[in-house]
Parts: C-alpha cells; structure tokens; sequence
C-alpha cells in the first residue's frame, strides 16, 4: 500500500472534517429556530400585520443564514484541505467575524420580534 500525501497529515484532515459537520449542525441549529419561531407565531392567536412580518422576516433570514452557513463551511472546508496538504495554513478569521454578526443580528431580530409582541 502506497502513502498519498494527505496521509502525512491525518490528524489535520480529520480535525478538518469535525469542524466542517460541526458548522452544518449549526446550520441546521439555524434553519430550525427560525422554522420554531414562525410555527410558533402562527400557533398562536396573534393576528397583527406587523408581528406575521417579523415572524416571516425571522424565519427567511434564519434559512438564508443557515445556507449560506453551509456554503460558507463547505467552501472553507475544501480550502483547508488544500492549505494543510501545502502547509499555508491561514485560520478563518474573517469567516468567523461575519458569522458572528449574522448570529447577533438574528438575536436582535429575536428581541424585536419578542418585545413587540409582548
């Protein structure tokens, strides 16, 4: 049996890939509080313009966050892949800054959304 290239660095590559599913699980964590809030609202006997539209805008924002998660993770994924085989490996600073404030966004729509309908 032949060692490849990527087998140098096994431990990398396998850290790799439990980073790249531990970002679609959050995707999925994502795509899910916005399906609760909006199956939430709607179970409910609110009828107001204004709260179907933050329960909407809720709902859309969390499954366009959580594909762009998971564009985001696979892209990053097969980046890393190709850094560690050529060992210019760079952390993903800017990836985590973004997703970072796509999350307190989210929040802040969560706070909207809970206050105005109180």
């Amino acid at each position: 049996m032949r060692q490849t290239e990527e087998s140098k660095y096994i431990q990398q590559h396998l850290a790799n890939e439990r980073t790249y599913l531990a970002w679609i699980r959050t995707a999925i964590a994502i795509i899910g509080v916005g399906f609760l809030a909006t199956t939430l609202h709607f179970n409910t006997p609110m009828n107001e313009y204004l709260n179907n539209t933050l329960a909407m805008l809720l709902s859309v924002f969390s499954l366009l966050l959580g594909i762009l998660t998971i564009l985001l993770a696979t892209f990053v994924y097969f980046r890393n892949r190709k850094t560690i085989n050529t060992q210019t490996f760079h952390s993903s600073f800017k990836m985590i800054v973004f997703m970072a404030t796509v999350i307190f966004g989210i929040l802040l729509l969560f706070a909207v959304y809970y206050f105005y309908t109180i």
